[in-house]
């Protein structure tokens, strides 16, 4: 079941279990970092519709090798609407360098999304994820939104932020995360 939405929200602690990414947030963060990055967590596969195609699919293997930055967003959010041009403003300076941004749009009307997409020119593919199945796959709090989450190459949890982002912040993070070798 997914909970209710609401501007932000936090829980108690983080966590690992095995090689496995489970999240909550530590002492009430919005920023997490995990470091070194033989410590984090492999985020599993996600998959989902394209919101943009109904025809197919996108999933997290699509982008093996790369960097990839997952923004959980909705039309109905006003900080999602408030941090798109800095998301996309990261994207462009940083999708030649081997990183990839992935959308999750969560709990929207599939419209809705399409004309978010358009309106605000979001040029990265969005998953349509209406009841949050691919949101619970990310195991980060479903009541969080706008959340960022950036994955390493190997695809590990290596920061995450419960709130929107500045395209500064972000940048930074990237880059840093960009720069790491691919096996540690």
């Amino acid at each position: 079941m997914v909970a209710g939405l609401v501007g932000c929200g936090t829980g108690d602690d983080a966590v690992r279990q095995g090689d496995s990414f489970e999240f909550v947030s530590p002492g009430g963060q919005t920023a997490i970092f995990y470091n070194p990055p033989a410590s984090r967590g492999q985020v599993g596969e996600l998959a989902g519709p394209n919101l943009l195609d109904d025809n197919a699919t996108i999933a997290l293997s699509d982008f093996a090798g790369r960097v990839v930055v997952i923004n959980v967003w909705g039309s109905w959010c006003g900080p999602c609407r408030g941090e798109a041009p800095a998301l996309e403003q990261v994207y462009e300076a940083t999708k030649n360098s081997g990183v990839s941004f992935l959308g999750i749009d969560f709990r929207d009307r599939k419209q809705s999304g399409r004309d978010f997409v358009a309106d605000r020119g979001v040029s990265y593919p969005s998953i349509y994820d209406y009841d949050g199945r691919t949101l619970a796959q990310l195991t980060t709090p479903t009541s969080v939104v706008p959340t960022t989450v950036v994955l390493d190459r190997n695809h590990r949890a290596a920061a995450v932020f419960l709130r929107a982002i500045t395209a500064d912040e972000l940048q930074t993070t990237v880059a840093r995360i960009a720069a790491e070798p691919t096996q540690q």
